[in-house]
């Protein structure tokens, strides 16, 4: 039986920046073959020769034995070939029943909508994948897991052969990635072929039959999983020895920077929090997705401001009412949604790094950008932001390096509080370290961090402290030594050893 997807000598280049060289890979019916390699080894590139959104400069494409000469988005989907990307491509302001019937209803001239049908329909879908809210919530209300969802429910609508997963669990808990891993294998039984990109090194052990790793735009490895381990993964990956062993903590912890008592939010949900985090300190934020986790950290930076409770900064008293308020005291926030809120892509990475610091960096009339630029030069060697220069569009940088000038951005106010939301969501193992020793390196400097992650084992091993949040309020403070057990339970509802 030939192969459901066949590349073969595949190349692409942009202009002078050779993307693809002469790659090669196929997917076979029944089976995940994991697609593995650092940002900027040609993974996105791969993945829109095969939708049809580029066309390959040489090479072949091959789909359920018949070559394919032109491929676009459409003939694409006309061949049964789906992506779910890492940024959900969803309407806000329509219901998650419209969205879905978008992607599979067809268009006709005065055609009646049957409105019972399509939400019927929806549910179905989205009961299908373990997700629990209404097919007539408006998207613009789910969170980033909760829309990820969304398109798989889609994709499973549309009876793809051919479904290609873009870091379909980047935002993801763990309860939620096992209903995945289960709609993933449901999948493969009845023939469909998954393509699954993933940092998560172990998502790839746990559900992949096959593993190609591409490195600087060329396929070095094709091979079982099994015959794989994954410090070897790792090294084919990035071409050099990168252990994935969180940094050990080097800083004293201080005195209380921030210190919340029965902080609520009726706008987010969350209410009766209390929590200090000290100068020096990692403190974890995790829970299941809806715990209220973003809900705290938008109140902390004055996005949805707290109705009740109080909230003292370096023992003092404050209010904090909207983002200027919450930057002119010295709280900053990293959002999850890194390419909706964290960057402008369109922008330069210097016009990125320096935008909340404007009026300090322009006191006058005239806009200084010679100073602008030697801000950004500062942040960009000691980040070590792998860019052409501060006048490079962020869009041209890997994820890791756009997350690495998301930060530099919030460093640049001179925070006494980071809270960072998913910080090493969507990058790869090399930017991840990058950006773990960094994290470790403020926290040496003093600067108190509130790290919200739905990543476990980085929850675990970056942690000082972890409050585990459900229901909107945090129910248990442990030590960083505690097991994921411990995390699970409490996240759960059930009874662990709290500190």
């Amino acid at each position: 039986m030939p192969p459901l997807l066949q590349l073969a000598s595949v190349t692409k280049s942009f202009g002078a920046v050779r993307a693809l060289r002469g790659v090669s890979f196929d997917l076979q019916a029944g089976e995940v073959h994991a697609l593995l390699g650092e940002n900027g080894a040609g993974k996105s590139t791969l993945i829109k020769i095969i939708t049809g959104a580029h066309s390959p400069d040489g090479g072949t494409i091959t789909i359920a034995g018949k070559r394919v000469p032109q491929l676009s988005p459409t003939i694409a989907r006309k061949l049964g070939v789906a992506c779910i990307y890492q940024q959900p491509a969803l309407f806000p302001d329509l219901s998650v029943a419209e969205n879905i019937a978008l992607r599979l209803e067809s268009v006709a001239l005065f055609h009646l909508i049957d409105w019972p049908e399509r939400r019927t329909r929806a549910a179905e879908l989205l009961n299908r994948i373990g997700a629990h809210f209404s097919p007539d919530m408006e998207v613009r209300h789910l969170s980033m897991p909760e829309q990820q969802l969304v398109e798989i429910a889609c994709t499973l609508g549309a009876g793809a052969r051919i479904v290609i997963m873009d870091e379909p669990t980047a935002s993801l808990t763990q309860t939620e990635q096992v209903l995945l891993s289960a709609v993933v294998r449901d999948l493969c039984q009845s023939g469909v072929g998954v393509i699954y990109i993933s940092h998560r090194l172990d998502e790839i052990f746990g559900l992949a039959d096959r593993v190609t790793v591409l490195r600087d735009g060329e396929s070095v490895s094709t091979g079982p999983v099994k015959e794989l381990n994954e410090s070897a993964l790792i090294k084919l990956m990035v071409g050099r020895e990168v252990t994935q062993t969180y940094p050990p903590s080097e800083a004293e912890c201080g005195e209380v920077v921030i210190s919340c008592r029965n902080l609520g939010c009726s706008a987010g949900g969350i209410h009766d929090v209390s929590l200090d985090v000290h100068a020096g300190e990692v403190v974890g934020l995790a829970g299941l997705v809806g715990a209220g986790r973003t809900e705290l950290a938008k109140t902390l930076f004055g996005i949805t401001p707290c109705d009740s409770g109080t909230l003292f900064l370096d023992g003092k008293q404050i209010e904090i009412r909207s983002s200027q308020e919450a930057i002119a005291n010295g709280i900053a926030l990293v959002p999850e949604d890194r390419r909706r809120h964290g960057v402008i892509l369109e922008m330069s990475v210097a016009a990125n790094i320096t935008m909340a610091i404007h009026r300090r960096l322009f006191p006058g009339t005239w806009l200084r950008f010679n100073a602008e630029r030697a801000e950004a030069l500062e942040f960009i060697r000691d980040l070590d932001i792998r860019t052409s220069g501060p006048d490079a569009p962020v869009a041209s940088l890997s994820g890791g390096n756009q997350q690495k000038v998301s930060v530099a951005r919030w460093l640049a106010t001179n925070p006494r509080l980071l809270i960072l939301d998913e910080p090493t969501q969507g990058v790869d193992v090399g930017a991840k370290n990058e950006i773990h020793r960094l994290i470790r390196r403020l926290a040496k400097k003093g600067m108190a961090v509130l790290m919200i992650s739905s990543d476990l084992p980085e929850v675990l091993g970056m942690s000082d402290r972890i409050a585990v949040m459900r229901g909107g309020t945090i129910v248990a403070i442990l030590w960083g030594q505690s097991t994921a057990h411990d995390v699970m339970a409490a996240a759960l509802g059930l009874e662990v050893g709290a500190q």
